[in-house]
């Protein structure tokens, strides 16, 4: 879906401001969200700011006026004004972050603050703060949070930490990836054919098939991707539908493949990845689709069937709660014959999630108490993103079904319990 982009504005000082010699070693931008009560405030559509340089780096500030969708799930989280910032540039660097929400007279809010956190590109990018205030807060007028002609005013500074030491990467990485496609070297040759078809001559004659060679080393393969390696049982094995030379790295190395080919090219990396068990690159593919997919009554069942068929667990989801709030436009205008009898129970589980929020928000202006259970172990309404974080901290699969993940949590609950029982 395409972002809406606010714009920046910089404070420009005449004359020595008064500061504490911590303060200036801050530098501050103040990002403008105009009309803030106008833009879109479904749980997850984010709004995010045009990149902005801090510190020699390129950096970008994001907000969910209605609430991060896979954030922690509380009652109230669908209710809250979310923000976060995100590294864009390459390499890393240590900083910290302090956000303010300023009122229309310019006076503190709201602020967040977030640790001294070692930034880098290929791991930490991001950090968020899910509940900064509550959504009806923030448009009360009587709170004057956003000004006469409804903007929303943040201030992001940061430091960096200079006293940290420069520490250089691992270079084992670097020194893999480098040995892909490296003939002198591998063990394993890929050849990746296009399909065949016609020339745009009249003649109808058929265009050749052409082929390009990818070399890897079955023993990276081993740990990568255990399926491809056992293809191996003679020299050279032919492939089709990879889509470059970055995602048959991706595949073969752990590589990383660029955000723009993902998204052009997502349903057929999620379709390589999910045929040999590359778990990272299938659930990247599908958080990037996932992104950059409009659901709408024409494309909500195609999706469902192939997350069905994929075992794209947070594409169900999303595409469930979609019909849970679209339920009279998708009952119009949807054909269910075809609904999968396996995920009737995410649907039921969907339409919940969905009564509470409304019931939520209807109540939101009180503060109520929570009645969350956050003893981490009813699984059951979990979303499948928290699913997902508790079982890659136990070191188990994330892939498969919503009840093959809950299932593998409580087992390894149980199992806990017995050692514990023994010891």
């Amino acid at each position: 879906m395409p972002l809406l982009h606010p714009r920046i504005h910089t404070t420009i000082d005449v004359g020595n401001p008064p500061s504490s010699p911590d303060e200036s070693r801050y530098k501050s931008i103040q990002i403008h969200f105009h009309g803030f009560a106008y833009l879109p405030h479904a749980r997850g559509r984010g709004i995010i700011s045009p990149r902005f340089s801090m510190n020699g780096h390129q950096w970008e500030l994001g907000v969910y006026p209605g609430g991060e969708l896979h954030a922690r799930h509380t009652p109230r989280s669908s209710t809250y004004l979310a923000i976060y910032i995100r590294l864009c540039s390459q390499g890393s660097v240590t900083a910290s972050f302090d956000v303010k929400l300023l009122n229309k007279f310019g006076d503190l809010a709201c602020r967040m603050r977030s640790p001294a956190i070692n930034w880098r590109s290929d791991m930490i990018t991001e950090w968020s703060w899910p509940q900064v205030m509550r959504r009806s807060k923030v448009l009360d007028e009587n709170r004057y949070i956003l000004d006469d002609d409804g903007t929303l005013a943040i201030v992001v500074s940061t430091k960096e930490d200079a006293t940290a030491a420069f520490v250089p990467k691992n270079p084992l990485t670097k020194m893999m990836k480098g040995m892909f496609n490296d003939e002198t070297t591998a063990d394993v040759c890929f050849e990746v054919c296009s399909a065949e078809g016609k020339d745009d001559d009249d003649d109808g004659t058929k265009r050749a098939k052409t082929s390009t060679s990818f070399y890897a080393h079955r023993s990276i393969l081993c740990g990568c991707a255990p399926m491809l390696a056992a293809l191996f049982d003679v020299e050279d094995t032919v492939m089709s539908n990879l889509i470059s030379f970055n995602t048959c790295s991706a595949m073969c190395m752990g590589g990383s493949v660029p955000k723009e080919e993902l998204m052009t090219h997502a349903k057929d990396i999620i379709n390589a990845a999910d045929k040999y068990s590359i778990v990272n690159l299938k659930l990247e593919a599908e958080a990037v689709y996932l992104n950059s997919t409009i659901f709408t009554v024409d494309n909500a069942m195609d999706n469902l069937l192939y997350a069905d068929a994929k075992n794209c667990a947070l594409l169900k989801e999303t595409v469930l709660d979609f019909l849970a709030e679209n339920s009279k436009e998708a009952i119009n205008n949807i054909s269910f014959a075809d609904f999968p009898g396996s995920v009737v129970k995410d649907l039921m589980i969907a339409f919940d999630r969905s009564k509470k929020r409304i019931l939520q928000e209807h109540c939101s202006d009180s503060e109520g108490e929570d009645n969350d259970d956050d003893d981490g172990e009813d699984y059951s309404l979990m979303r499948v993103s928290e699913l997902r974080r508790k079982l890659d901290g136990k070191g188990l699969d994330v892939d498969g079904s919503r009840e093959a993940m809950i299932e593998a949590l409580k087992n390894s609950t149980a199992l806990s319990y017995a050692h514990d029982a023994t010891d």
